[in-house]
């Protein structure tokens, strides 16, 4: 079963789950806002996409962020950050039963389709 992870209210999210939905594959929802996040779940995706990939350097999130933690943004700070506001994370992140896919365009979809027939 694949796992989506995001949040509930994201546009992107709902968009993935209702795809999800029309191509008959099962799936549950984490909610990471109102579920939590852990540091093992983020260590996974990070070593798997790596943590640029998972960043998500265009949202409000990070606009608001003190100046002192946008600049110089390494792994270790990175994970820490994301981990404190999980909303820093490119959303959905897809678990395909531990192959992970961030994102939710064509590339993505294919991927989905492509593990889910595997």
């Amino acid at each position: 079963m694949i796992t989506v992870y995001g949040i509930k209210n994201c546009d992107t999210c709902r968009a993935a789950r209702k795809w999800l939905d029309e191509e008959g594959l099962a799936h549950r929802f984490h909610d990471f806002r109102a579920d939590g996040l852990d540091s093992q779940t983020l260590a996974a995706w990070t070593t798997s996409l790596g943590w640029e990939a998972l960043l998500n350097r265009r949202g409000t999130t990070r606009r608001n962020l003190p100046e002192a933690d946008k600049e110089d943004i390494g792994p270790e700070s990175a994970v820490k950050l994301m981990l404190a506001n999980p909303t820093l994370i490119k959303r959905p992140v897809f678990d395909l039963d531990g192959a992970f896919v961030v994102g939710f365009k064509e590339a993505e979809k294919a991927r989905i389709r492509q593990a889910q027939h595997a």
